[in-house]
């Protein structure tokens, strides 16, 4: 073969191989997304919150962080979190005017039911104090996993300066065993219970019909009709909080001596 011939015949094996590349790529780069729906799709259906309310709580999130950004001075640093409608606010602001300010903001925008404000007053946090609360999320999140006794697709977990702030639709007893299985994680320095109580007797219900119900209209004073307000939300430690009950299976782990 000559040299040319050589030449072309080269360049199309590049090319072949290129498009094969290039089609396998695309072709896995289809497959992810279509993992990542699934995926999606199998936490909208373990989640108690409808789908509807799922879809709120995402647009609270945004048009609260985007109207915070705006409104509030540069050098507050103020995190938006959302459940079910009830909005928990962490971070720092400057002084005592914004962090009234932060919570009227975000009383003005739709669908909001509650807020929990937990502002402080001081400095914003470091870089690194932000990374270890980001760490100390997942470590929290991982631990829920491995209780029995409660499911970690109900509870949101929100890390703020070493403080983690729980969120979720459960029953008083799923509450307690996922703060303190929180308290137990090794650089977390407080507990604060940010719940919405059902009855034990609703959860089955909340769990079958959560992928398909239409989201519920806030109430005035709280999101969700039905739930118990939870009147342990407090900036107190753990061991100040009411503990979770004393039974054989509420704080053991699969593994552990005693475990169901």
């Amino acid at each position: 073969m000559s040299r040319f011939g050589m030449t072309r015949a080269l360049a199309r094996t590049t090319l072949t191989i290129g498009f094969a590349a290039s089609l396998c790529a695309s072709l896995q780069g289809c497959f992810l997304a279509l993992a990542g729906a699934a995926g999606g799709t199998a936490l909208v259906a373990t989640d108690r919150r409808t789908v509807g309310s799922q879809t709120e709580d995402r647009e609270i999130q945004v048009k609260a962080l985007a109207d915070l950004g705006k409104q509030l001075p540069d050098t507050a640093h103020v995190n938006v979190a959302v459940f079910n409608q009830r909005v928990l606010l962490t971070g720092e602001v400057p002084d005592d005017a914004s962090k009234q300010k932060a919570e009227s903001i975000v009383r003005g925008v739709t669908n909001v039911g509650s807020i929990v404000n937990e502002l402080a007053v001081q400095p914003a946090s470091s870089f690194s104090s932000r990374a270890n609360d980001s760490y100390l999320e997942g470590r929290v999140k991982a631990e829920l996993v491995a209780y029995k006794d409660i499911s970690a697709n109900n509870f949101k977990v929100v890390g703020e300066r070493g403080t983690i702030y729980l969120m979720g639709l459960v029953t008083p007893q799923e509450g307690n065993i996922a703060a303190n299985a929180t308290a137990g994680v090794m650089g977390v320095t407080q507990v604060v219970k940010c719940y919405q109580y059902i009855k034990p007797e609703q959860t089955a219900v909340a769990n079958a019909a959560a992928s398909t119900a239409p989201a519920a209209a806030p109430a005035a004073e709280e999101p969700t009709v039905g739930a118990v307000p939870d009147a342990g939300v407090s900036s107190k430690p753990i061991e100040h909080q009411a503990p979770a009950p004393v039974t054989n299976s509420s704080a053991t782990k699969p593994g552990n001596p005693g475990a169901l």
